[in-house]
């Protein structure tokens, strides 16, 4: 790859989570971006075939496939499946899937934090492993979260299974260099959770410096940016407003 901005024109990738919110942006930016794009989701199908059918009306071919990421197995297949779909073909890797349900450190029952990990940090690794050893290039993007630099003591296993991806970031752009470049996003108060009204994103956002939130675009458009820009490896960009300048549990 040389040092300049890449084109997605044509090339072939993965959105984990695509279905809708953040990862429906993303895909539908990749495909406004000329790249085909493969969507998985675990149970959201029909609004899986409604992003694709978005992306179709971009003059790019879309695919849907479905997979429990927490269960290793299942990656497996979800992969099977993905090359079945492009032919073989997959050079591009957004690693969104997530699940936030609330849980405490101290009372936590063991299989949550096993799931969060599972979905959160192996999956993304197996994913990624399978991609590399297709033997081409390309490009990962892990979607992170704001907090990473802080501690979220309300939704524990998840926070556990989001620092580990953190650190896969890093890991991976070492081990995938030079044929891989591993990058990640951060997002800050975007949406609201599923099932919260409006007014909780609000909230939200008066806790970061620019006191406003942001938009799942701005995140696709962050995503696009990492997959473009081909002198960056192992960075995580900030998409919260400043939020993360705040604390800083971890130094």
């Amino acid at each position: 790859m040389s040092n300049v901005n890449q084109t997605l024109a044509g090339r072939h990738i993965l959105v984990t989570g695509g279905a809708r919110r953040i990862g429906a942006a993303i895909v539908r930016e990749l495909a406004r971006a000329g790249a085909h794009v493969v969507i998985h989701c675990r149970e959201s199908a029909e609004a899986a075939q409604a992003t694709a059918r978005e992306a179709r009306a971009c003059g790019v071919q879309a695919w849907v496939v479905t997979a429990d990421l927490a269960d290793p197995a299942d990656v497996e297949r979800c992969m099977d499946a993905v090359l079945v779909a492009t032919g073989g073909k997959l050079d591009g890797l957004v690693n969104n899937a997530s699940h936030y349900p609330p849980s405490h450190l101290l009372s936590v029952p063991p299989y949550e934090i096993e799931d969060s990990l599972r979905l959160h940090a192996v999956a993304p690794l197996l994913l990624a492993r399978r991609m590399a050893a297709l033997g081409g290039t390309g490009d990962i993007v892990n979607v992170l979260d704001a907090r990473m630099t802080m501690y979220d003591a309300d939704h524990a296993a998840y926070h556990l299974g989001k620092r580990m991806l953190l650190s896969l970031t890093s890991m991976l752009a070492l081990e995938l260099a030079p044929r891989f470049r591993v990058n990640a996003v951060a997002p800050g108060a975007v949406l609201q959770p599923d099932g919260e009204p409006v007014a909780e994103l609000e909230r939200l956002a008066a806790f970061n410096p620019l006191q406003r939130h942001g938009s799942p675009q701005g995140v696709a458009d962050c995503v696009w940016f990492l997959m473009t820009c081909d002198f960056m490896t192992g960075q995580t960009l900030y998409y919260d407003g400043g939020y993360h300048l705040k604390a800083a549990t971890y130094g």
